[in-house]
């Protein structure tokens, strides 16, 4: 909403790879996924899923995040709780100091964690205040999240790049070859000429043991 306005049609998806999935068929123009969280840092997911796209980067969205405990019941009948990875990370200690006995169930997202504690008893979602209204469930406990100051920067993904702005960030993602001094070969050019680098990501390719690709985002001014 805060980057599309009031009148865009807003179309769920399960998981990160369906939001590419949608994007590249053609049934979304954009989709917006999570690539970093000031609590537990960049989603990896999302990263290895550029390795077989051709989706852009059009551009990015910093929102704070609340986490709140969801359910139907009370606190002390909480058997289970739902959600996704990053989010049970994001309330670890209020977990082992809340609940310590529940069992933590990873879903592929905090949505998806919210339907199925509204269909199970003595289970509870960590999800967002719209997953209670839209699943109809109580608010258990509210800001949960481990740190106040909790931010998740999501990309807007798309077909086509964006236009641009005067006041861009570029985002490439490169490999090279396994030599003494490779990697500072190829940084070497940004510090040549100028160039201010925000952020440099190394991630398996899972394609042969060792072998890495590189995300490098960079201001364009």
């Amino acid at each position: 909403m805060q980057k599309f306005g009031q009148e865009v049609n807003l179309v769920p998806a399960k998981s990160i790879a369906e939001i590419f999935a949608r994007v590249e068929k053609k049934q979304a123009d954009f989709g917006v996924v999570p690539v970093e969280n000031s609590t537990e840092g960049v989603v990896n997911y999302t990263l290895d899923m550029f390795l077989d796209s051709n989706l852009k980067i059009c551009a990015e969205v910093i929102l704070e995040i609340y986490h709140h405990l969801l359910g139907r019941g009370e606190l002390k009948e909480v058997k289970n709780v739902y959600s996704h990875p990053q989010a049970l990370a994001q309330c670890r200690s209020w977990l082992e100091e809340n609940l310590p006995e529940v069992r933590l169930v990873e879903v592929e997202s905090t949505a998806r964690a919210a339907q199925l504690a509204a269909k199970e008893m003595k289970t509870a979602a960590i999800a967002s205040d719209v997953a209670a209204n839209l699943y109809k469930l109580n608010i258990m406990a509210s800001r949960i999240e481990d740190l106040s100051n909790n931010y998740t920067r999501f990309l807007v993904i798309g077909r086509e790049y964006s236009e641009t702005s005067g006041e861009d960030k570029t985002s490439i993602l490169f490999s090279i070859k396994d030599r003494v001094g490779a990697l500072y070969d190829m940084l070497s050019p940004f510090r040549r000429n100028g160039i201010n680098l925000t952020k440099i990501e190394s991630r398996p390719t899972k394609r042969k043991p060792g072998s890495m690709f590189f995300l490098l985002i960079f201001l364009v001014t």
